[in-house]
């Protein structure tokens, strides 16, 4: 489903991303760890194209596309993205928010965005919220129904950056249970994250990203018990 080949990314004369090789598979949840600053983010703005790479090639779902396709929107509606702090309207109620992109993008008719935004508030555990708007929300919610709005668009795959970093310990496990629903669904994935329970129960693989580089990947269970290389064991070191 994602297949990139040498990708490099720089901001002025920072290099984030160098001669990034990666390929996730249908139905795939792959895992990012690594510090801050490490590339990951940046990485999976470049594979939705909410930055652009200077060199090397992204393929989604076999098809080559780069900054300069005139069909980026249609890429962008094929791989949705979860962020950190949730990017909700917050003059929009929640159920606004999900069928945002139905009636805007999509232009289907309002009365049909409304049936499948039901449909996704069910889905994430919010269908008595759809009139609230996010400000009366807690953190967990509102991360839920920034899953919603991307599942609305039907994606082929989904990325999530740093999903619960920004959430109250309490409710984490509420955010996590969705994706792992997801999954277990068959929804390719790529997740940028540091919940190490989630990454040992839910992902097919792990990666770790220092310095813009892939360093290392293996099984979660492999890769935690059993890390190669020296940088891999100081974070896992630190982090677990």
């Amino acid at each position: 489903m994602i297949k990139i080949r040498e990708l490099n990314k720089w901001f002025g004369d920072l290099h984030v991303l160098k001669d990034v090789d990666l390929d996730v598979a249908e139905k795939e949840v792959v895992v990012v760890i690594g510090a801050s600053g490490s590339g990951k983010s940046t990485l999976l703005r470049c594979i939705n194209f909410l930055e652009f790479a200077q060199k090397g090639q992204i393929f989604i779902d076999g098809k080559e596309t780069d900054s300069r396709s005139k069909k980026l929107h249609l890429v962008r509606m094929e791989v949705g993205m979860v962020f950190q702090h949730f990017n909700l309207f917050p003059h929009r109620t929640v159920m606004g928010n999900v069928i945002e992109g139905l009636t805007q993008v999509k232009k289907l008719p309002r009365e049909q965005a409304l049936g499948q935004g039901r449909e996704l508030l069910e889905k994430v555990g919010l269908s008595d919220k759809a009139d609230v708007y996010p400000a009366m929300l807690s953190g967990g919610q509102k991360q839920r129904v920034a899953i919603a709005r991307a599942l609305a668009m039907k994606p082929k795959i989904m990325l999530f950056d740093e999903p619960t970093s920004a959430l109250d310990p309490e409710l984490v496990g509420e955010v996590l249970q969705v994706m792992k629903n997801l999954a277990l669904e068959g929804m390719t994935m790529m997740v940028v994250s540091h919940e190490m329970g989630f990454a040992r129960e839910v992902g097919d693989r792990v990666i770790y990203m220092d310095e813009g580089r892939i360093i290392e990947e293996g099984l979660p269970e492999e890769l935690y018990k059993n890390p190669q290389h020296e940088r891999t064991k100081s974070f896992l070191a630190r982090l677990l």
